[in-house]
């Protein structure tokens, strides 16, 4: 891998196979009750987090910590960057202190700022553009759960988000065939379905704001929240917009029998899916959950243990 992990656009495809291994691995281990393994023995995580978090946080602080090292958590809010100290400045000191840095940021520019400036590895934790780490561990279930990536149907219903995002790239380069639906208005930019599609000529991306068609035959349905964090004055246009995207007992027949349905959540029940489905007998939400502790030590050990 290279030195960060900012976007699975720049993981390629040998990379993330030996990090489903890994995870596999890992996952293994835990089961059999090997739960510190001393592979990342006196290395140091910051948490920089400008976000609130559950699963991303408790995920990267045990992993590390299960790994044989340790984590520090950097709220934003605590610290000088509040009184105006710069992203470089911040960035160059955290490299004299930690090993690698895991960042949850609104802007996805503050992240490149911090990554262009530290001689450590920067973790894309969450950023308004990107969420690999949450597609990384996503895709693995999948894989985990079917047995392939390559030509599974995976049917998006929701906004085109950061995690609309990352499953675009991770699409492309695992042979995912992707259908996205979004109402008119919220569907993922343009730029970023064409820069999918130069990666992968062969890629099967499609839109469409008929969320019915978009999950005809699926393999797995996908949802996420309709209000992301920061888009809170937007609520009352957005839930009118996403009204009939509600992922729901009429909307998941179209799709195979046994389709696997997936959130990353904190789900709002009721707005994006009913209780029905996400607590259902075809939910994995809690296998992708569990799984985002296995892969987020395959991401720490292939970019501190090289």
């Amino acid at each position: 891998m290279d030195k960060d992990l900012l976007s699975i656009k720049d993981i390629n495809t040998q990379d993330i196979n030996l990090l489903f291994q890994m995870a596999s691995e890992f996952k293994q281990r835990r089961k059999r009750g090997e739960k510190i393994i001393h592979l990342l023995d006196g290395k140091s995580l910051g948490l920089l987090f400008e976000k609130p978090s559950t699963r991303t946080r408790i995920s990267l602080e045990i992993a590390i910590r299960e790994l044989g090292g340790n984590s520090l958590f950097l709220s934003s809010e605590q610290m000088q960057l509040k009184r105006g100290e710069t992203l470089a400045d911040a960035a160059k000191i955290f490299s004299l202190y930690l090993d690698a840095l895991a960042v949850r940021t609104y802007k996805h520019e503050n992240l490149l700022e911090l990554a262009k400036n530290a001689s450590i590895p920067v973790i894309n934790a969450l950023s308004d553009f990107s969420h690999p780490c949450q597609v990384l561990s996503d895709m693995f279930t999948i894989k985990e759960k079917i047995g392939k990536l390559e030509g599974v149907k995976l049917s998006y219903v929701g906004a085109g988000n950061n995690v609309c995002n990352s499953l675009i790239y991770g699409a492309a380069k695992m042979g995912i065939n992707l259908m996205i639906s979004s109402p008119k208005g919220y569907e993922p930019k343009p730029e970023i379905l064409k820069d999918a599609q130069k990666i992968n000529p062969k890629c099967k991306i499609e839109t469409t704001d008929n969320p019915l068609e978009a999950v005809r035959n699926a393999d797995v349905i996908y949802t996420d929240v309709w209000v992301s964090m920061g888009e809170e004055e937007e609520k009352e246009a957005r839930t009118n917009a996403f009204k009939n995207f509600q992922v729901n007992e009429k909307l998941i027949k179209p799709a195979k029998k046994d389709v696997l349905i997936m959130h990353c959540l904190p789900a709002h029940r009721g707005e994006e899916i009913t209780s029905e489905v996400l607590d259902g007998p075809n939910s994995i939400v809690l296998e992708q959950a569990e799984n985002k502790l296995h892969a987020q030590k395959a991401i720490l050990v292939l970019l501190l243990e090289k």
